[in-house]
């Protein structure tokens, strides 16, 4: 038995289908908080799928195998709407995923984020970068919270031989992105599909990389499986990076829409450049992703035209 923490959310989802589809028994456990049922809705009648509704600043017992921690808001929107949950949620949450992976003796997996490495002063960040994290920002609760996250999983894993596994997720994209919740993917292909003005913070200069959901997905099987001995941390991303600007004109020419660029000021502790190194994951897990920006982009495309004339 699997279990899976954010199991109704954006990336979770698709693990959950992933791992249903190699044949797992598979725990889905979420809040609802920014998951959604609509996610899962397909995998409903499979035997092997159970669906159960907790917040896991919650204890939760169960018997597992493996724990794949996905569980946190994770778009600025949506951890800076209620950021004392956020922090909770990667604290308290990972604790008591720590401490269900000690009594069945699971493996654990931490998904935890580029944004350990803040605003950073090294490019392209690699793991052994410490990062340049501002503690007493608006981002904080995210930033902080995942920061401290590892630092559990390490802790445990030092004192108590717990079996951990640990991923720095990049930019993420695809199908089952929340229209809503701020980021620049899906921003933008709303915004061209509705036809209206496309919003670029600042000057559109800084620099993203984005990593289709399958990719990142086969990245994080293959690190919870890995019996190398090797537990992380280890970068999941694409590393074709790409200047906002050029993106937008990207999404307006994938839409066809008549959507307008327009520039409002840079947000608060908004990072200007994000690309991982993904030498060790190449080493380690011989993992490197393979979607084109383009290809990836028309499959999310395709979808939230779907969802937008309510078709799905």
């Amino acid at each position: 038995m699997i279990l899976i923490t954010g199991g109704a959310g954006f990336i979770g989802s698709h693990l959950c289908e992933k791992l249903l589809n190699e044949g797992e028994d598979i725990i889905c456990l979420d809040n609802f908080f920014t998951g959604s049922k609509d996610n899962i809705r397909h995998l409903l009648d499979n035997k092997k799928f159970e669906l159960v509704r907790h917040d896991i600043t919650k204890e939760y017992m169960a018997e597992v195998k493996q724990i794949y921690n996905l569980a946190c808001p994770a778009s600025p929107v949506h951890y800076q709407y209620n950021p004392i949950k956020t922090i909770k949620t990667s604290v308290l949450g990972v604790t008591n995923m720590l401490g269900l992976a000690k009594r069945c003796k699971a493996r654990i997996l931490q998904a935890s984020t580029s944004e350990v490495y803040g605003d950073p002063k090294v490019h392209p960040q690699t793991e052994n970068y410490w990062g340049n994290v501002n503690p007493i920002g608006i981002r904080s609760c995210y930033d902080e919270g995942k920061r401290v996250a590892e630092t559990l999983m390490m802790d445990y894993h030092r004192q108590n031989g717990v079996d951990i596994r640990i991923i720095r997720i990049f930019n993420t994209y695809g199908p089952r992105m929340a229209e809503n919740d701020g980021r620049v993917v899906s921003n933008f292909i709303v915004q061209a599909l509705k036809n209206e003005d496309i919003t670029v913070y600042g000057d559109g200069m800084q620099t993203r990389s984005f990593c289709y959901v399958d990719d990142l997905v086969d990245g994080a099987i293959k690190m919870m499986n890995n019996d190398k001995g090797f537990i992380g941390p280890v970068n999941l991303g694409n590393t074709a990076e790409t200047p906002i600007i050029d993106f937008a004109k990207i999404i307006i020419e994938l839409t066809g829409s008549r959507s307008k660029i327009v520039h409002k000021p840079l947000p608060s502790d908004d990072p200007t450049q994000r690309r991982p190194d993904i030498s060790l994951a190449k080493e380690m897990l011989e993992w490197e992703p393979s979607t084109e920006l383009r290809t990836g982009l028309k499959k999310t495309i395709e979808y939230f035209d779907k969802k937008l004339k309510g078709e799905i």
